[in-house]
């Protein structure tokens, strides 16, 4: 409805002091034009301060701080104003501090101020007016003060002028606290990118103990490394240009652009030189590399961009000699161990890694494109406003989008796509409890119970899956009142060592077992069917590991770190499907004689190992 009313006030303000329309008129008829300072980029360096009281525009981007009295010249515009960058980048700046600009470049003000403002919403709203009549003149974009000096403007009453700059002010700083909200989203992004990046490059953790065939070799023995060639800084264009199309790489990754190319096909560059060496960015097509830039060439034992993502994630910058100039030699380099792993898992990681990079990077995709999209939206208001356009009604929206994720279930399911499984360590997964015996002096405990508490004997009678206790306990005797939640494992780990039961229902246990019940994070990845079956071979485990003593015990802190395979959950279930049907042939008495059935057991347990051994690392 804000918006309504604005447009609504506006739409009065013209009728009341221009319905006929309103004059056009040259900038410079209007406004004074204020000249900049004769200074070089050698002294703008030398007399750069953080906390200088005058703001001095150089050519593109550059800007610095400075003391007024370190200014050799100075020509200081002290009333606000709209600088006119005119070489390289070009665009208009507002500016209403101390400020001064190269020679090259002119402003223009007045004195009202929210005629200068006016005049600088105008001048951005034809920005690409400005760029096209730059394009042809040379390989640095520049215009000349007659385009700007005789370009001809609206000139409404100060009222509707004033009501305009209102509108758009509110719309910029609107836009400057979307972009910072956005910005600091992307940023998590990013992190998270990273985060995902690592974990499925580390080939040498617990998390990647996977049939991966990783091998790991010097970057010498599977990478061809060759450094650029010099090129004098005269012929790079800070911009593309249709005399320099050809991206040019140096030791920071993107230099500029020039003419002609030394390299191409699709590689990682690895900067060489500074304080940022070892930062490594990926070049396509063709393009300049200079002599403090690597370029990285497969011997054939790498997909192109999971090479490009291992690099980046090996962090060269680690190897760099230390030094005024620190540097990385291509020796050095060839001398750094990588994991190799199968092309499969390589082709895997590259589209994982690949789809967040465009989430974070890519225009089109993401928060970046939220940013543009709020940009095109203001103006389009701006462009409508000063044209004085009908525009409609026009509903601004917030969209807002849950973007909460359970990092480490995410990297997992990452781990599932890319290796198949993943395997953790027990007590990642489960939480483990020991059972115990409730008193035997307190009768109410053993009477009227409710409650089911196993013993192995209950394993030794009804097998491996249970969902009712020989004995049961009241409800007295649950400690704190927690039972062992259903569908947990309980594993002997004392005394009779090597036996285990899937529980289907709420339980106690006497202290001989130990109790593994699925963490919230881990109920909808696990099949516990599955891990029933898995756990046979955490018996066998179970019987290696051992303290001696009056009777025997399982190294519980080994235990809790016995890495275990969760594959997905689909292979869970075509596993147990495999080896449930198995189960029913060697129990069922009518498949055939005692040998049979015998037979069947060794077959059984034979094809239950094998489907449930997983290569590690």
């Amino acid at each position: 409805m804000s918006n309504e009313r604005k447009q609504s006030k506006l739409e009065e303000l013209i009728q009341k002091y221009c319905p006929e329309g309103v004059e056009y008129r040259t900038v410079k008829s209007v406004y004074q034009r204020l000249k900049g300072t004769p200074i070089t980029a050698a002294k703008m360096k030398e007399i750069e301060k953080a906390h200088g009281d005058v703001r001095i525009f150089a050519g593109g981007k550059t800007v610095i701080d400075a003391y007024e009295e370190d200014i050799p010249k100075a020509n200081i515009t002290r009333v606000p104003a709209v600088l006119v960058q005119s070489r390289g980048v070009i665009d208009a700046v507002y500016y209403d501090k101390l400020f001064t600009f190269k020679n090259e470049m002119w402003a223009y003000t007045h004195e009202n101020k929210t005629k200068v403002k006016f005049l600088y919403y105008v001048l951005k709203n034809n920005i690409e007016k400005f760029r096209e009549a730059a394009s042809g003149m040379g390989s640095l974009p520049q215009i000349s003060l007659k385009v700007t000096d005789d370009f001809l403007i609206p000139v409404p009453p100060l009222p509707v002028q004033s009501e305009i700059v209102r509108i758009l002010d509110n719309f910029t700083e609107l836009t400057a606290e979307l972009t910072a909200e956005l910005t600091a989203e992307l940023t998590a992004r990013k992190k998270q990118y990273e985060y995902y990046r690592d974990a499925l490059l580390t080939f040498d953790g617990v998390r990647n103990e996977v049939s991966s065939d990783v091998k790991w070799r010097t970057i010498g023995e599977v990478c061809s490394l060759q450094s650029g060639k010099a090129i004098s800084s005269y012929l790079i264009s800070d911009v593309q240009t249709a005399e320099n199309p050809i991206p040019c790489y140096g030791a920071n990754g993107l230099r500029g652009y020039v003419s002609k190319f030394n390299e191409s096909s699709d590689k990682p560059i690895v900067g060489r030189q500074g304080a940022l060496c070892g930062n490594v960015c990926f070049a396509t097509g063709s393009y300049y590399a200079t002599e403090h830039a690597v370029v990285v060439t497969d011997k054939g034992f790498f997909n192109n961009r999971f090479l490009y993502h291992l690099l980046v994630h090996a962090d060269l910058n680690q190897y760099k000699t230390a030094g005024a100039q620190p540097g990385l030699s291509v020796k050095r380099l060839n001398e750094v161990k990588v994991p190799v792993p199968t092309r499969r898992i390589q082709d895997k990681i590259a589209n994982v890694l690949d789809n967040f990079d465009a989430i974070c990077s890519d225009l089109n995709i993401g928060l970046p494109a939220e940013i543009e999209a709020r940009k095109k939206q203001y103006e389009y208001y701006r462009d409508a406003l000063l044209t004085y356009a009908a525009t409609g009604k026009t509903i601004l929206t917030d969209r807002q989008t849950d973007r909460q994720t359970d990092e480490y279930s995410a990297l997992i399911r990452l781990c599932h796509f890319v290796f198949g499984y993943v395997f953790l360590p027990l007590e990642e997964i489960f939480d483990i409890r020991n059972g115990y015996t409730p008193s035997k002096a307190n009768p109410e405990y053993w009477t009227n119970g409710t409650v089911d508490w196993f013993r192995m004997e209950d394993i030794r009678i009804n097998g491996h899956v249970l969902s009712g206790a020989l004995q049961k306990v009241s409800e007295a005797a649950v400690k704190g009142g927690r039972k062992i939640p259903a569908n947990s494992i309980a594993l002997s780990t004392s005394a009779t060592i090597g036996e285990h039961a899937l529980v289907t229902i709420e339980c106690l246990g006497n202290q001989r077992f130990s109790f593994f019940t699925p963490k919230t994070a881990f109920v909808d990845m696990i099949n516990m069917k599955f891990m029933n079956y898995y756990f046979y071979k955490v018996d066998e485990w179970c019987k290696g590991h051992l303290f001696q003593g009056n009777f025997n015990s399982v190294d519980m802190s080994a235990l809790k770190q016995l890495c275990v395979p969760i594959p997905d959950t689909g292979v869970q279930e075509h596993i147990v499907s495999i080896l449930d049907r198995f189960d029913a042939l060697c129990n069922d008495l009518t498949s055939g004689l005692p040998a049979e059935i015998e037979a069947r057991k060794k077959q059984y347990e034979y094809y239950r190992d094998k489907l449930l051994t997983f290569r590690q690392k």
